[in-house]
């Protein structure tokens, strides 16, 4: 089970969310501020942080800049807020998933544990064991780290994730379904998810959509990774 901090300002949320994941055996603390939250993780080590937006100190969205600044720790989003371009910035800012208000309990519980599975394996399934090389490109999964013509890549655990499981498969189309069942561990969700990375995985790889060298997208079909011709 799962170590788990809420931070939800609203009592009645608070409440709810405390009793069912204590229910279903995690072991949970809360707070109702971003400072409060920030102070936490501080001190101690969570598994996932489920973060409202709505607090009254600081906006969530800044908390999870913050949050980004001293740890990894998987983050989960629950927000009132339905609008694609802040969900959007959410994801670049480092949420790992996010829920929009409201929600049921059960439907938290299966965000959660995909992030948990996700962040405990270190993110897709099947990653590879042996170094990875694609033209100036090397991946090496067990040490986590990536390099392009020899400069580390400074990579998030979701970019990297995505980047290995391509890698592993160069030249070869993966689907966009495919990307989220082992990337991402769910078997649904929006494609904005998989474009936001990929947009920022591009930048780290010094190339853009429209002129793309590493990454190629087929329009309808799925993504690539190949080498530059």
């Amino acid at each position: 089970m799962a170590s788990v901090l809420v931070v939800e300002d609203d009592p009645f949320v608070r409440s709810a969310l405390i009793r069912h994941l204590t229910e279903a055996s995690h072991t949970v603390r809360s707070v109702g501020t971003a400072l409060e939250a920030l102070r936490e993780v501080a001190h101690i080590g969570f598994d996932v942080v489920v973060l409202d937006l709505g607090l009254p100190d600081l906006d969530g969205a800044e908390a999870l800049k913050m949050l980004r600044g001293v740890t990894d720790v998987p983050v989960i989003i629950a927000t009132a807020r339905d609008d694609e371009t802040e969900i959007v910035r959410l994801l670049n800012d480092g949420a790992d998933d996010y829920l929009t208000k409201p929600f049921s309990v059960e439907h938290l519980s299966a965000r959660m544990a995909a992030v948990l599975r996700r962040s405990r394996t270190g993110g897709a399934a099947e990653t590879p064991s042996r170094v990875v090389r694609i033209g100036g490109l090397c991946v090496d999964p067990l040490r986590r780290e990536a390099t392009l013509e020899g400069a580390v890549l400074d990579l998030t655990r979701r970019e990297f994730d995505l980047l290995a499981f391509l890698a592993e498969r160069p030249g070869v189309v993966v689907p966009r379904k495919e990307l989220l069942a082992e990337v991402w561990q769910q078997s649904y969700g929006d494609d904005q998810t998989i474009d936001v990375h990929l947009s920022w995985l591009r930048r780290k790889l010094g190339e853009t959509a429209a002129r793309p060298r590493y990454l190629h997208t087929l329009r309808g079909v799925g993504v690539k990774l190949e080498p530059p011709r």
